[in-house]
């Protein structure tokens, strides 16, 4: 499976997003009645309120705080090298990805899990609403199906099964990777970064997801997986 893909012409990526404003009661209050009707039909019994701490999922509520990225190396021996670019300062973070991206090809594969319905569309609306150009990479108007250079970890393991999400936690657990959710896990995140203040530990724990992006590639080719002293993660 996927013998076809070159692994030194796809990026691995992965985000991690927070709400805008720490509480709800900082949100601007057209926006609070905004949030109110997009969320009535998730929330349940919750007020829009105590829902607030998960507008991070939503573009439109959320930001994005850590972009990480794991590109593979070596020929005999494959490795992983990793590096996010993380930030308070959105507007920063993507512009350093646009940037990255405007200096590979164009057929350059980018790889998530579930990144075509989370991490793909999430950082082409925030790059439109901070008022940068979708890097050709991530652009898909226009273009047919196959002309998109986009891997889903989580899509190929349905293999056409769409009843389900399967995290990434499940996978490397049956796959028996080590596990990127040591530290904290994605509903930790908003609390980590606006109440404990530990940016650079969320964008180690997306690092993290990276790797076991990558590991779980390797795994779906029959690959064994890639050593520890392989992969080198730029300090942060």
């Amino acid at each position: 499976m996927l013998e076809q893909y070159d692994l030194h012409n796809l990026l691995v990526i992965d985000i991690e997003t927070v709400p805008q404003y720490a509480v709800f009661d900082n949100v601007p209050e057209h926006f609070q009645k905004l949030w109110d009707q997009k969320t009535q039909y998730q929330r349940k019994d919750e007020t829009a309120a105590t829902f607030y701490e998960r507008a991070g999922i939503w573009a439109e509520f959320g930001k994005i705080i850590c972009i990480s990225v794991g590109i593979f190396t070596g020929t005999k021996q494959i490795g992983l090298r990793v590096k996010s670019y993380y930030s308070h300062n959105e507007t920063e973070i993507l512009e350093q990805f646009s940037a990255l991206l405007a200096n590979q090809p164009l057929s350059l594969i980018l790889c998530a899990h579930n990144g075509k319905e989370f991490d793909f569309p999430y950082i082409c609306r925030r790059m439109l609403i901070n008022g940068l150009k979708i890097p050709a990479q991530l652009e898909i108007s226009g273009k047919k199906p196959w002309e998109i250079n986009h891997l889903d970890t989580m899509e190929l393991w349905k293999f056409g099964d769409y009843k389900s999400y399967t995290s990434l936690s499940l996978l490397t657990a049956i796959f028996n990777i080590p596990t990127p959710k040591d530290d904290i896990d994605g509903s930790m995140v908003a609390k980590a970064y606006w109440v404990d203040k530990q940016l650079e530990r969320i964008a180690a724990y997306c690092q993290k997801d990276v790797v076991a992006t990558a590991q779980l590639l390797r795994r779906y080719r029959g690959e064994a997986l890639i050593a520890d002293e392989l992969i080198t993660l730029v300090p942060l």
